[in-house]
């Protein structure tokens, strides 16, 4: 063996992340690897380049890159001009995974249009499964008569309003092991949004529902960023809970992320105001990625300290980023990983916090 080199296994044991030497192996033929020297005895050897690299691709793939746009981003050397192509390149490989999510979004809308229906509807759903087996769509008849079995499931939803927890609990995934009032929080959201999808990115961390039925019991201040936020709570039963609301930038004329976030820059005071704000208060922030910045910084800086922060802003990288950093304080937080949120979802979200406080103040499910 070569002094200084490295056997398929050292390499995987010496980069972590769960690498295998099959998918070293797998990554060679992909050319995301290069292909390694070999030993007179023909095993492969490695030097520490080949660490770095493989711990950049482990990287890039927890962060949710596909190994196609890996390659293509490895491709391009710090000190090359070809960044511009990569960014084309990218592009591509963005709208093709768009086009395939919009492909599984319209086959999740069929599954839900067969799996979301209540008791009342499920009699024709259990026909249309069945009528489903024996269809031939080969014709114009059959593609005909696929359309009259979404008309007669239809038909049924005509004759009740629709109950929504009954349609829920066929399309969630798996809550069993989430407390009932964390249950309740993941239904209330999605129901707000219409997305089951939403589920997989919903963080909770640092005792949130702990930390929030404590600061709500004891009448804390309810902080938001914009004025739509505001307008969305549920302001009787806060007021029964002795929680004041106020509105950071209180402006009543921004009702737009876009409206916040440039307001925000551009007035000071609005910033000082933040820095301001109450020990143990809750914090809402539903549109402006800038406000989750300077709270996450003034967290840091141990200037604030809230007692929850519930962080669902809008955007493509700053929002993305702002969250990111929320869950690297000790903070108490809820948020939604990625670009999804809104001032909606960040109001539902403290809404069913303060429903399930007033209905069930004695649970303690969470704290299990």
């Amino acid at each position: 063996m070569n002094a200084g080199c490295l056997t398929i296994k050292e390499l995987t044991d010496a980069v972590g992340g769960g690498i295998t030497p099959r998918m070293v192996r797998h990554y060679h033929q992909l050319g995301l690897l290069p292909q390694p020297v070999r030993s007179h005895s023909n095993y492969r050897l490695y030097n520490e380049n080949d660490v770095i690299r493989l711990q950049r691709i482990v990287a890039l793939k927890q962060q949710g890159f596909q190994l196609n746009h890996i390659r293509q981003i490895l491709k391009v050397e710090p000190s090359s001009d070809t960044s511009i192509t990569l960014m084309s390149q990218l592009q591509m490989q963005y709208r093709t995974v768009m086009q395939q999510i919009s492909q599984l979004r319209q086959t999740a809308s069929a599954l839900e249009g067969l799996l979301g229906r209540d008791k009342d509807c499920q009699i024709m759903q259990a026909e249309v499964f069945s009528q489903l087996k024996l269809l031939e769509v080969e014709t114009q008849a059959g593609v005909g008569e696929l359309e009259n079995l979404w008309s007669k499931l239809d038909a049924e939803v005509h004759t009740h309003p629709e109950v929504f927890q009954e349609s829920l609990q066929w399309l969630l995934p798996d809550l069993s092991e989430r407390s009932e009032i964390e249950q309740h929080l993941i239904s209330q959201m999605v129901l707000a949004c219409g997305d089951v999808s939403l589920v997989s990115f919903l963080r909770l961390g640092n005792k949130a529902i702990a930390s929030t039925r404590e600061a709500l019991k004891s009448g804390s201040m309810v902080v938001v960023d914009t004025p739509s936020v505001a307008g969305a709570l549920d302001n009787t039963r806060l007021a029964h809970l002795k929680c004041k609301v106020e509105t950071l930038i209180n402006n009543p004329h921004i009702t737009t992320a876009t409206e916040a976030e440039i307001a925000f820059w551009q007035h000071q005071e609005w910033r000082e105001k933040l820095l301001q704000l109450p020990f143990g208060c809750v914090l809402v922030i539903g549109y402006a990625p800038s406000v989750l910045l300077e709270v996450c910084e003034a967290i840091n800086n141990q200037k604030i300290k809230p007692a929850l922060v519930i962080a669902m802003p809008i955007g493509f990288s700053h929002a993305p980023a702002a969250k990111r950093q929320l869950m690297q304080t000790s903070v108490p937080f809820i948020t939604i990983e990625g670009t999804l949120g809104g001032g909606l979802l960040a109001a539902t979200a403290l809404n069913a916090l303060v429903e399930s406080l007033l209905d069930k103040p004695d649970c303690h499910c969470y704290l299990s």
